[in-house]
């Protein structure tokens, strides 16, 4: 990436923390920029695609460090820090979070499609062990619906008595909502709907050994049944 598209990049996005996106022009980033604009429209061609790019460069930013890290024996520890590095990304790079996350259609990019498809790896790795209570595609719309929200929501409430901790009880909640717990007993439903769950979350992710395609499709049907 050029030096001078960088430097638009960087002033556009600290123009959007100032005014925001409806304010911000074409003249206002040359001015902080120090470019004239058809330096600006040579780079992005108007408004609407450089918000575009800055909304990738956020994504660039955001799955830099998680493209380099290797998953670690605990894929639990993977999804408590993944919530971590999500909030904290958001919080600490609001006017690029809030164009990757806040606006229409922004699970459409591409980028967001590849930061699904890392939370869905780490939730069937959760699956196969046993530890999810519904498949790893509906646990992943539940838990990024809920960071999305709770970045979105601390954003513009910050400062509120009532935030402080809010990150981390919404984790709790829609962690428990998604996750089995080991010392489960079975006192709150019956164990056979909570085993169901479980492993229809676990078979989800895979065909149980020796069974024809017939069967694994008929034990799924019967598996739902008992798990409502």
């Amino acid at each position: 990436m050029s030096d001078t598209r960088q430097e638009i990049l960087a002033a556009t996005a600290a123009l959007l923390e100032q005014v925001g996106a409806e304010q911000v022009s074409i003249r206002d980033v040359c001015q902080a920029a120090g470019v004239t604009a058809p330096t600006v429209y040579h780079h992005f061609g108007d408004k609407k695609e450089l918000l575009e790019a800055v909304a990738a460069e956020g994504f660039r930013r955001y799955l830099a460090t998680k493209r380099t890290r290797r998953p670690s024996a605990d894929p639990l520890a993977d999804l408590r820090r993944g919530w971590a590095d999500h909030i904290g990304f958001g919080l600490q790079h609001p006017a690029f979070y809030r164009l990757m996350y806040g606006t229409p259609n922004a699970e459409e990019r591409p980028s967001a499609q590849e930061g699904h498809r890392l939370l869905v790896g780490i939730l069937d790795r959760l699956a196969e062990a046993g530890r999810l209570r519904m498949p790893p595609e509906q646990a992943a719309a539940m838990i990024h619906t809920a960071s999305v929200g709770t970045t979105l929501r601390l954003l513009s409430t910050q400062k509120n008595p009532w935030a402080e901790g809010l990150a981390d009880r919404m984790r709790d909640a829609v962690f428990n909502a998604v996750l089995r717990q080991p010392e489960q007993s079975g006192n709150d439903e019956p164990a056979v709907a909570e085993l169901a769950r479980a492993l229809l979350a676990t078979l989800s992710v895979g065909r149980a050994a020796g069974l024809t395609p017939g069967e694994h499709g008929i034990l799924l049907e019967l598996l739902a049944k008992l798990a409502p």
